[in-house]
């Protein structure tokens, strides 16, 4: 293994934790054609990130994203930043001729997301969006029956994306709950995966009808003597506003005629990270629950009629039989939500070395993001909205 390729990412919180896990196990379980070295992280708060250096296992920390994404020791920049700065860090990190990974979603807007698409294009980089709830080895397997045509034509495809982290009133205005930072709210955090998921399993969205409504509309500013951006944020006593979605819904129709039906909301206690997904089709259907991801459901109508039922398809086999999971545990040893980065770590490194696209693209993170708009404009519009 000749080839080295040096990491420089910005981000170290929630996803840079998720991402550092990946980039460091990723070696040790999967193939790479290419040595891995976790060269430079990067963030705002000098002690903050020299922390998560230190914990992480990072060998240098910066507060300087554009130095990291111009220094010549940086092959790949990987992007775990608010939303607001994917685009300029992108585009930047293009121009500069390096591989980019970055969170979703791409962008606040299309027109960003294809302005970060041309940049890429144009400079022949390779590009990557993470979501990973593609490799997901149950969700990798229902592609592939689908694929193969287990569930004949399809024609429903629901799901849902359900927590319960901003019930409390209390909870103060963190960056995920202002329109000028994240660009949406659940919409664009958590119901981009399950639209993601739909495209990747079903396909092209034609047409949509949406629902957005934000339940709780003044918050505590948050207090800036606290720490974390997430759960364990503290508010203060000023009040500002929520300028996104607390809850999304829309139902719609895919190129191929199937039927979509998608709901996504932060405001379902009990939920924690709660993602259902069913998909009927002429010959059989599909379930996924995600607190149980180890397990797909399986329903085929040709089976004999007296032995009929959803069946569980154990996705826990190695050898090839499953995706993914014969790189980690004997048969029947489940694996968790970290193995998911692990897996996109592993394909992202070697189509770098390939020089080949990798999905899900930037192209994918725009389409994506007209899905989006398209409910978005559909809700502010109460009427269908075309894709």
């Amino acid at each position: 293994m000749a080839k080295k390729l040096r990491v420089g990412m910005i981000g170290y919180r929630f996803m840079g934790k998720a991402h550092s896990n990946a980039w460091r196990q990723a070696p040790h379980f999967f193939p790479l054609k290419a040595e891995v070295e976790l060269h430079t992280i990067c963030g705002r708060d000098a002690a903050g990130v020299e922390a998560a250096r230190t914990q992480l296992g990072w060998q240098n920390a910066s507060t300087d994203w554009k130095a990291v994404i111009n220094s010549p020791d940086i092959d790949i920049v990987d992007i775990n930043t608010p939303n607001d700065s994917h685009a300029e860090i992108a585009i930047a990190a293009a121009r500069a001729g390096k591989h980019i990974l970055c969170e979703k979603p791409l962008a606040l807007t299309v027109e960003q997301c294809k302005e970060m698409l041309d940049a890429v294009k144009k400079a022949k980089v390779v590009h990557m969006v993470c979501h990973n709830y593609r490799r997901i080895p149950a969700i990798a397997q229902a592609k592939k029956m689908i694929e193969e045509g287990a569930l004949g034509q399809i024609y429903h495809y629901y799901a849902r994306y359900a927590q319960d982290w901003i019930v409390d009133p209390e909870f103060p205005l963190v960056w995920r709950l202002q329109k000028g930072v994240s660009g949406s709210g659940t919409h664009g955090d958590i119901n981009a995966h399950i639209i993601d998921i739909a495209r990747y399993l079903v396909g092209e969205f034609k047409e949509v009808c949406g629902l957005m409504h934000t339940f709780i509309k003044e918050r505590p500013l948050q207090d800036q003597s606290g720490k974390g951006d997430g759960l364990g944020a503290k508010g203060g006593k000023k009040m500002g506003k929520v300028t996104v979605d607390d809850a999304a819904m829309f139902m719609g129709r895919f190129t191929n005629g199937a039927l979509a039906n998608l709901e996504a909301t932060r405001f379902a206690l009990g939920r924690k990270n709660h993602i259902e997904v069913e998909i009927n089709g002429s010959k059989g259907s599909l379930h996924f629950d995600f607190e149980d991801m180890n397990r797909l459901k399986f329903f085929n109508n040709e089976d004999p009629a007296d032995r009929q039922g959803f069946r569980d398809i154990l996705v826990t086999q190695g050898g090839g039989v499953h995706p993914f999971v014969g790189n980690w545990w004997p048969p029947g040893h489940i694996i968790g939500y970290e193995h998911t980065f692990v897996h996109t770590i592993a394909d992202f490194v070697n189509a770098c070395v390939d020089g080949k696209p990798v999905q899900p693209t930037f192209e994918d993170g725009l389409r994506n993001e007209r899905v989006l708009e398209a409910v978005e404009e559909s809700s502010r519009t109460k009427q269908w909205v075309k894709v």
